[in-house]
């Protein structure tokens, strides 16, 4: 290509993505994205609230995610130590500066080391909580920001997910409508998160031979606790 033609080409992109305030095109955007017709909504996901829980933890647990549910906040801690000496893995945890998470008694379970950041290489777990979590199929769905670090659901081998039951919805639909409700700001509109990740079991691939390979982009183990009383 042409240094002419390529200089063409990024124009006409540029025009094209460059607001008309005022005119019928911006009009008409504005005016889908405020209608925001749903899309699909499948049916096997608007059940009754036992069967949405059940729903989630089957469809993660077909992923290769591990489930555990706890009755409590204050049993958390155990459930996480028992799964890391389980599965060997060092109990040292990388936790998102999340509220809720900081609402748990880690210091109760004194095998556990815990400390707050954004995910490093050398962090064995990384712990998050979770906007939400979607039944129809087993998805965690989490948002940036400075209380949910990205980092630590992709970088550090394991991923432990706290979340509580309150949190979890039928749909994708529905977590996006939750999303666009959610308001940080009193009296302000809300702005979309600068990423919305959604996390389907461990990180996978299978590029080569058709092959199923756990951890290639991200972490080879994903723990999801669920929490029914998010205050106890």
């Amino acid at each position: 290509m042409s240094r002419a033609s390529r200089q063409a080409m990024l124009a006409d992109i540029r025009n094209a993505c460059t607001p008309r305030r005022g005119g019928a095109g911006t009009a008409a955007v504005e005016a889908r994205l405020a209608a925001r017709a749903p899309g699909p909504v499948p049916a096997r996901a608007r059940i009754a609230r036992e069967g949405q829980i059940a729903l989630f933890i089957a469809e993660a647990e077909r992923v290769q995610a591990s489930v555990a549910r706890v009755k409590h906040v204050r049993d958390v801690p155990g459930a996480v130590a028992g799964y890391l000496a389980r599965h060997n893995i060092e109990p040292r945890l990388k936790c998102a500066p999340d509220p809720f998470l900081r609402s748990i008694p880690w210091a109760q379970h004194p095998v556990l080391s815990v400390a707050e950041g954004k995910g490093e290489g050398d962090d064995p777990v990384g712990v998050t909580g979770a906007f939400a979590a979607v039944a129809e199929t087993g998805t965690l769905v989490l948002v940036s920001g400075a209380a949910s670090p990205t980092t630590l659901a992709l970088v550090p081998p394991v991923h432990v997910a706290v979340v509580p039951t309150g949190r979890l919805l039928g749909t994708y639909e529905e977590s996006w409508a939750a999303l666009r409700a959610r308001s940080p700001r009193p009296g302000k509109e809300f702005v979309m998160p600068r990423s919305v990740n959604w996390i389907t079991g461990p990180s996978r691939t299978a590029d080569i031979e058709q092959t199923l390979l756990l951890g290639a982009h991200g972490p080879q183990r994903l723990f999801i606790v669920l929490v029914d009383e998010e205050n106890a």
